[in-house]
């Protein structure tokens, strides 16, 4: 259960309008989901969709981090990391069909939540809105094929070595990297065992990186790059 729900702070919604999603949209339709929207502070791993369930609520990640995850036959896998300001869930929102994945936070959160049935009902009656959630969903697919070909195309260390290098651009390129989730949860994220990403983060010892703890440090990014051998096809 969340910590409390309230109204949404104009501030927020400026951020949310300014978004690729929402920015072109009418004021109007805009305004019907202002009205239907709340939002929600969610304790450290909190359960926020669970796969098979149909959806409810669009969500909109406003602080925070959320991971995405599927399990089968006991065994769980990290499938994404979000965070603010990004949606989850969309896909089962627009087809009103069942989530295809399980969401929980990974750390305290506040989530904005829009009603399903709202944000059909302006798809349905908005082009830009429309034509919005097309390109999200279009670039959500580009990002599964990237995933694809970072799986099947590198080594685990590989993976690990442009994973970080790519955290780094988005951290502020301070060659320092704060991981702010166990490293459980990166080892699922990239396709490994916590051990393999124990012994990778070993291997990588010899290309550049240090680590202690969740501090991951790039002592020679120009080495580091050349065991990763970084490509805008996969890692945009």
């Amino acid at each position: 259960a969340p910590y409390w729900e309230k109204a949404v702070r104009p501030s927020d919604w400026t951020i949310i309008r300014a978004q690729p999603l929402f920015c072109d949209m009418s004021d109007a339709n805009f305004e019907k989901l202002v009205n239907a929207a709340f939002l929600q502070r969610f304790p450290l791993h909190e359960i926020l969709i669970t796969e098979g369930d149909l959806p409810d609520f669009l969500h909109i990640v406003v602080d925070g981090s959320v991971e995405l995850f599927g399990i089968h036959d006991g065994h769980k896998t990290t499938l994404d990391i979000i965070r603010p300001v990004m949606t989850f869930g969309l896909t089962a929102v627009i087809r009103d069909a069942v989530h295809l994945k399980s969401a929980r936070t990974l750390a305290p959160a506040q989530i904005l939540t829009l009603p399903a049935q709202t944000v059909r009902d302006v798809f349905g009656s908005d082009a830009f809105f429309a034509r919005a959630v097309v390109n999200e969903l279009a670039e959500r697919y580009r990002g599964v094929v990237r995933s694809l070909k970072n799986e099947k195309l590198r080594t685990s260390a590989e993976r690990l070595a442009n994973w970080i290098l790519c955290t780094d651009v988005q951290q502020g390129l301070r060659s320092q990297i704060d991981l702010q989730f166990d490293k459980r949860v990166l080892a699922s994220c990239l396709g490994m065992t916590p051990e393999n990403l124990s012994r990778n983060l070993t291997l990588l010892g010899k290309h550049g990186v240090s680590s202690c703890g969740r501090n991951i440090v790039i002592e020679d990014a120009a080495a580091l790059e050349r065991f990763a051998k970084p490509n805008s096809l996969i890692d945009g």
